[in-house]
């Protein structure tokens, strides 16, 4: 059985605690979103040609943008291993080497990639409205927009952004970034969906659409 609780049964000093700890994930968003973006900036302001370096950026902003105005939910996980997979998930970015690499496609090749993710993960968070957070939560089953195509567009709008910048951008240290935030994603859609399965609705909306993220392999 899982240790989850609900919050909205919980002591005030459980609620409490919850909440600064809410507050305490928002900030450290922020916060290393600003350190990134003004790094990222800075390198491509040296090199204004290399413009998969700013749609990272960019689809970073948009990703931090919305864990700041997210609705707090009643339920969410914060066992640690759940924050493990989440956190490598979101923070994963920061250590990407900004500073280039092998270009094994051409920069338009890699920014057309990136430019289709964002657009992706835009329709997914618009379908998603403020239903959106770091820890897994039961926020409310959406089956609209893109959320009819697999169960975690997001996801999947992050891993096309990604791939763009690191087929221009490719070395050692960001193949093994991006495959270690592929990794810490899969954790999270597994936690995620072990919390939302005790919801019926859920049910019904997972035995329709098949995919979590990738059609026809995940």
């Amino acid at each position: 059985m899982s240790s989850l609780h609900d919050d909205s049964v919980a002591r005030p000093q459980a609620i409490d605690k919850h909440l600064i700890a809410d507050i305490s994930l928002r900030a450290a968003t922020a916060v290393a979103f600003a350190v990134f973006a003004i790094s990222a900036v800075s390198h491509w302001l040296a090199a204004p040609t290399r413009i998969t370096l700013l749609l990272l950026v960019i689809a970073n902003c948009f990703t931090t943008g919305l864990v700041l105005v997210a609705r707090t939910p009643v339920r969410r996980d914060w066992r640690p291993l759940t924050l493990l997979w989440s956190l490598g998930g979101t923070y994963a970015f920061l250590f990407y080497n900004l500073n280039g690499g092998i270009k094994i496609v051409p920069e338009a090749v890699g920014a057309l990639l990136q430019v289709g993710g964002i657009a992706w993960q835009l329709f997914a968070k618009i379908s998603l409205k403020r239903s959106f957070g770091i820890l897994p939560a039961n926020r409310g089953v959406v089956s609209r927009g893109a959320y009819r195509f697999v169960r975690h567009p997001m996801y999947l709008g992050y891993f096309i952004t990604d791939v763009g910048f690191l087929l221009t951008n490719f070395s050692p240290l960001n193949f093994t970034v991006h495959v270690a935030q592929l990794a810490f994603q899969i954790g999270r859609i597994i936690r995620e969906e072990r919390m939302l399965e005790t919801d019926a609705a859920y049910r019904c909306y997972r035995n329709t659409v098949r995919y979590r993220l990738i059609p026809l392999v995940f």
